[in-house]
């Protein structure tokens, strides 16, 4: 009997294919065992099936492969010539098949491996970076594998563990679960307001310097989202200045260049800070959110389920992230005291 692995693979797809009523994989355990333990019993034992099903297993083994695998008394075994031969044949398989057994069941039980993660790269390091920070520190074992991109990937053969993404997925077949509101704020800098003044109407605003965003993927430039008189309208306005990065459109507008509509997630911690002056507040819109992707609801990972678990602790309308209609009015109106009014 030849060594080459491949007449092992032809064994189980022949069995496979049979039409005889045999576990090929475990007949072949069982007769693997039973060698190592010496006794079809304590084979038994260690599988888990009585006796007699150890010893019809392997009886059926030998009976398709057509050779005496097993010399068998009633208190001994031994080895034919040909179970010798194809027990050196199918071990560095068994091997091969057990590891990947214990691998697997390692990726389920243990918090470990690889994680792979997809998301926006528009102003979403800052989100994710802090999140990923915990969980690393939580989970050494684990091995990020970030890919950030404004595009639209294959979920299923970009290989993809959890995802995030601003608006709604249009893949079918994936779990999505909301985070927190995307706030696109007009805001400007006190410097550029106390030299140019503060619109207080959206007629106003076509006299002002804007900021426009153009698509880093489409090219088109995005209109501004502002709620008129209840519903969501999409501004087009006369612009100062255009970026295809939402990093450099947010320094323009903390540097006093422009005013710029900027969503929450780039604008809270400048607002909170003083640096950034919330305008038209009754215009603010919140047209889409931040969304969080995984494709199954079951027999997920451990490590995966760990990090959405995480995810959506921290994250799910965080106010970390959501300012309060209150506390944008208490922004604005610090500015209005502190630079109008002189106090």
């Amino acid at each position: 009997m030849s060594s080459n692995f491949n007449l092992i693979i032809n064994h189980v797809i022949d069995l496979q294919y049979s039409s005889m009523p045999i576990n090929e994989l475990r007949s072949i355990s069982m007769f693997a065992k039973a060698v190592e333990l010496g006794s079809i019993r304590k084979a038994a034992q260690a599988q888990g099936v009585s006796a007699q099903a150890a010893t019809q297993a392997i009886a059926m083994l030998e009976k398709h492969l057509g050779v005496r695998l097993l010399h068998r008394t009633t208190r001994s075994l031994s080895l034919t010539e040909e179970g010798q031969q194809f027990l050196e044949d199918t071990q560095p398989a068994l091997a091969t098949l057990e590891r990947a057994v214990n691998t697997a069941r390692a990726g389920k039980e243990g918090i470990g491996g690889p994680l792979r993660i997809v998301g926006p790269k528009s102003s979403f390091a800052s989100i994710l970076m802090p999140l990923l920070s915990e969980f690393c520190q939580q989970h050494p074992e684990v091995r990020p594998d970030v890919e950030l991109d404004d595009g639209i990937g294959n979920w299923v053969l970009d290989r993809v563990d959890v995802g995030f993404r601003i608006g709604e997925s249009a893949q079918d077949g994936v779990i999505s679960r909301r985070l927190f509101p995307i706030q696109l704020i007009v805001c400007a800098s006190p410097e550029y307001l106390a030299r140019y003044g503060m619109p207080t109407t959206t007629e106003e605003l076509s006299a002002h310097r804007c900021s426009m965003f153009r698509h880093p993927v489409t090219g088109k430039v995005s209109p501004w989202y502002l709620t008129v008189d209840g519903k969501v309208e999409q501004r087009h306005l006369p612009s100062a200045f255009y970026s295809n990065d939402t990093e450099l459109e947010l320094q323009a507008v903390l540097a006093g260049l422009v005013i710029g509509q900027v969503a929450n997630i780039s604008a809270a911690p400048h607002i909170r800070a003083g640096k950034l002056v919330p305008l038209l507040l009754s215009q603010l819109s919140t047209p889409i959110s931040l969304h969080l992707y995984y494709g199954s609801r079951h027999a997920l990972p451990v490590r995966v389920r760990a990090f959405l678990d995480l995810a959506l602790e921290k994250l799910r309308d965080t106010p970390a992230l959501v300012l309060s209609e209150q506390e944008l009015a208490a922004a604005q109106e610090k500015f209005r005291q502190i630079h109008l009014h002189g106090k």
